[in-house]
């Protein structure tokens, strides 16, 4: 008699997360995966490229410690100025993306066409098309130089702070049309709240404000830490990014160190917000 082989509910599970991520991780492989490495292996070369061959020598960490030590002008001056700018600029896409999510998921006229309009800059500008905006000063906020705020931030603040700032704030619509990724996130995620636990609230008595801190707030908790890793990868692509902005073809070595020192920099802010992630869970399942 023949057994019938079955597979338990995990393991089918598994298949099925392999199976549909099997396409991209066959194409990391075949389209990413080696220009990776060898990049890796570029950092510890010196790079000569002549009209017939390139030739490359192993200096170790020879172009590390150029970058670090020797000649940290764009490490220290262009992009430590860039990740203060970064430090402001994340909270303010994500608390922006909440709040517009959550007024876009009430019942109104016209929120299907306003919906639209938020996420439409996502599929219209390219990194080449904000890059021109900032070139021709657009996306600045009018009230700045009208009631002048720059000069009120720079007689407050430290340069080391007021400068990112202000920088923001000049191009401050640019960055709010980035957040429509983000809106669509917390879209998804408002929905999956249960309207019985806000009608439950409300016979209880809890007002709008209550009820945000108490159920919606708790609830979007994963959006919004998924939604600040996506704008931390999102904002270091971003058009005035001084790495990707100088990096020369004719220099190899150095600059694939100077990208892997950035991608450690970037895998730091990313595990700051894992970090902070799984110690909110927690509390959150303390409190419970």
């Amino acid at each position: 008699m023949k057994r019938k082989f079955r597979l338990n509910s995990s393991l089918v599970e598994y298949l099925e997360g392999a199976i549909f991520i099997a396409p991209w991780f066959i194409g990391f492989l075949i389209f990413m995966a080696f220009p990776i490495g060898f990049s890796l292996y570029m950092s510890f070369q010196k790079v000569t490229i002549t009209a017939t061959k390139t030739t490359t020598e192993y200096i170790a960490w020879t172009n590390y410690r150029y970058i670090l030590f020797e000649n940290g002008q764009l490490l220290y001056n262009d992009l430590l100025p860039f990740l203060r700018q970064a430090l402001f600029m994340i909270p303010i896409i994500v608390l922006f993306a909440l709040m517009i999510a959550i007024i876009l998921n009430q019942k109104f006229a016209g929120r299907t066409f306003f919906r639209a309009i938020f996420f439409l800059p996502v599929i219209l500008a390219t990194g080449q098309v904000v890059a021109e905006f900032l070139t021709q000063g657009e996306g600045d906020l009018g009230f700045m130089s009208k009631y002048n705020v720059s000069g009120l931030i720079t007689a407050n603040l430290s340069s080391t702070w007021s400068g990112p700032l202000i920088k923001i704030l000049d191009s401050f619509v640019l960055i709010l049309w980035y957040s429509g990724v983000q809106i669509l996130i917390f879209l998804g995620g408002r929905q999956t709240i249960s309207n019985s636990a806000y009608e439950a609230a409300r016979i209880d008595g809890a007002g709008p404000w209550e009820t945000f801190w108490k159920i919606t707030l708790p609830a979007m908790t994963p959006f919004i830490f998924l939604n600040l890793i996506y704008t931390v990868v999102d904002l270091f692509t971003f058009p005035t990014n001084p790495i990707l902005g100088k990096v020369r073809e004719s220099e190899y070595g150095s600059y694939s160190a100077l990208i892997w020192i950035y991608f450690l920099i970037i895998s730091f802010f990313l595990a700051i917000i894992f970090i902070i992630f799984n110690r909110v869970t927690k509390s959150q399942r303390e409190t419970v």
